[in-house]
């Protein structure tokens, strides 16, 4: 339990604006408040065109062959949805929940990054 709080809290600071090291780094020298949102459509069609076929379902259940060969079709609404979380600077409700699983790399051990 206490492990799962401990990534629960590293998680959240990443979304919810809280600074950690990880996010300092990553914002460092950026004007978030003037910037473009990063999803464009064809930014969003480009992603798509590249998804791995072979790679399983994610949580969408949605398979990686059926994204990419309906790119054309489903760019344009997956940029309008980008493009309003960005704008408002939330995610929908069912976007934060997900079955995490931490997979030790390399480091402390006793780092969420990690």
């Amino acid at each position: 339990m206490e492990k799962a709080e401990v990534l629960n809290e590293f998680f959240a600071s990443v979304f919810t604006g809280k600074c950690s090291s990880h996010t300092a780094q990553v914002t460092e020298g950026r004007d978030w408040e003037n910037a473009e949102p990063p999803t464009a459509e064809d930014q969003v069609r480009e992603y798509l065109r590249n998804l791995k076929v072979h790679k399983p379902m994610g949580p969408d259940e949605l398979h990686p062959r059926v994204l990419r060969e309906l790119v054309d079709e489903a760019a344009r609404p997956l940029a309008i949805v980008f493009e309003k979380s960005w704008q408002s600077g939330e995610v929908p409700t069912n976007w934060k929940r997900g079955n995490i699983i931490p997979i030790f790399k390399k480091g402390k051990e006793e780092d969420p990054g990690n």
